[in-house]
């Protein structure tokens, strides 16, 4: 099939196929003579296994090591098991900062009269250098040594 009709049998775009393709997630397709792309069913399972895959928020490392995986019948579940698990863990932090960020929000909107003055607690606070340490982002990588 053509990469547009693969796009709509996995739907996965026919741009983020490419982009796959060029990350080494998917195999490069069969072209024809006339240069286009061409792909099997195998190739559409797999597209929706990855679009399954970044649905849940893996990342693209994670997602190619769980098609090894996948891939590998000698496998061991634990090893499957142990990527979700860091994976939930992952998650789970940015839960907690996007909880954070939003119980901040929402002080600084409550401080804020809302009106046709000039004066703007969020924005003083977006302005404050002092406050810029405490953010989610500065926080060390769970996945880092």
């Amino acid at each position: 099939m053509t990469i547009g009709q693969a796009a709509k049998a996995s739907g996965v775009s026919a741009k983020m196929i490419r982009y796959y393709e060029d990350s080494g997630l998917l195999p490069a397709a069969i072209r024809s003579q006339a240069g286009y792309r061409h792909y099997m069913d195998a190739d559409i399972h797999r597209l929706q296994f990855i679009r399954r895959a970044r649905d849940l928020g893996f990342s693209m490392q994670e997602t190619g090591n769980l098609l090894s995986l996948w891939a590998d019948r000698s496998r061991q579940s634990a090893d499957v098991k142990r990527i979700a698990q860091e994976h939930i863990r992952a998650l789970e932090l940015k839960i907690m900062d996007l909880q954070q960020m939003a119980q901040t929000l929402q002080s600084l909107v409550h401080a804020c009269h809302g009106d046709g003055r000039p004066d703007c607690p969020i924005l003083a606070s977006l302005a404050d250098n002092k406050t810029a340490h405490t953010e989610p982002e500065q926080r060390a990588c769970p996945h880092c040594p």
